[in-house]
């Protein structure tokens, strides 16, 4: 099991459950060194205090809070620990919820929560098995880093998992973010763009991938051996704000996306764009010339037949 990052215990009503909390996610990223270029010796950063210019150990360093200019309050680890919050070794659960009424901009990382000894089983695989039978998540509050949190306790997989969420404040307004208003979009399209949806749905995100990781990884591979750089991909070109047709594009997408699926993207289309009143209007009178040229030759075809007739019946009768 990875290493316990707390040690406490849930508190649900007057039901104790100890536990411990693990991480449960996995950094897999690549890290790099800060290097000296020239010699490739490591650059490393320097605590320095700004008033006597001398470099600080780390047990000389602690938390201040600056309340005016030249003057900062310290607060010790200690004081920080002994607040008197019910929360500080607890994971207090406040209510329950709906599930579905959680937006997921609050949720934030995310824990695994393993019983700690046996004395905790039992109330444990009691609050899973309550959890599991209902559509209800649990919201709680506790102590992390130095802050009270508020939490979100589901199941998954046979295991509870605490969400870090964001308080209510910390969410910023829709209202501060540049979304586009009163955009007219035709029923057509959104047909067309929940086709596409249909088309796009999977079961299974297992099959999702880092190929930045990987590219990054096969650059590191060939530096270290002396091989070439691997070749860089060809990008698509699209211009900046290229105004594109949506339907085409929807319908393409469509295609595109049901041959990807080894089905016939031959009926993908099922949308005729409607010409502009422009083209209409031309189409128009494209049809009525053609239809008077073709009504005109007809006459003259039928006028040379007649005529070729009665001159037949003249001679026969001679």
């Amino acid at each position: 099991m990875p290493r316990p990052l707390w040690t406490g215990a849930i508190s649900f009503g007057l039901v104790t459950i100890p536990v411990k909390i693990v991480s449960a996610t996995e950094d897999r990223d690549v890290h790099f060194h800060r290097v000296h270029l020239t010699d490739m010796g490591r650059v490393r950063t320097r605590k320095v205090c700004e008033l006597d210019d001398q470099v600080v150990s780390q047990d000389e360093i602690g938390k201040g809070y600056e309340i005016a200019k030249d003057q900062t309050v310290p607060v010790a680890d200690e004081e920080l620990e002994q607040m008197p919050l019910p929360t500080a070794k607890a994971i207090e659960i406040a209510a329950f919820v709906d599930a579905d009424t959680i937006d997921p901009v609050r949720i934030s990382d995310s824990y695994y929560l393993a019983a700690d000894g046996q004395v905790a089983a039992k109330p444990y695989t009691l609050l899973r098995k309550a959890l599991e039978r209902s559509s209800k998540v649990a919201v709680a509050k506790f102590a992390w880093h130095g802050r009270e949190r508020l939490g979100l306790l589901r199941i998954r997989e046979g295991a509870i998992v605490l969400h870090s969420m964001k308080w209510p404040d910390e969410v910023r307004n829709t209202a501060d973010v540049a979304v586009p208003r009163d955009v007219e979009v035709g029923e057509e399209e959104i047909e067309q763009a929940l086709q596409l949806s249909e088309q796009m749905t999977i079961e299974d995100l297992s099959g999702f991938r880092d190929e930045y990781r990987e590219a990054l990884e096969n650059i590191i591979a060939a530096k270290s051996e002396g091989k070439p750089l691997p070749s860089p991909a060809g990008e698509e070109k699209q211009g900046k704000g290229e105004v594109v047709d949506l339907m085409a594009a929807l319908n393409a997408s469509v295609k595109a996306a049901k041959e990807s699926r080894g089905e016939d993207g031959e009926d993908a289309t099922v949308h005729e764009m409607r010409p502009s009143k422009k083209t209409s209007r031309k189409t128009t009178a494209k049809k009525a010339a053609t239809s008077k040229s073709t009504a005109a030759k007809k006459t003259t075809a039928s006028k040379k037949t007649a005529g070729k007739k009665a001159a037949s019946k003249r001679r026969s009768a001679s």
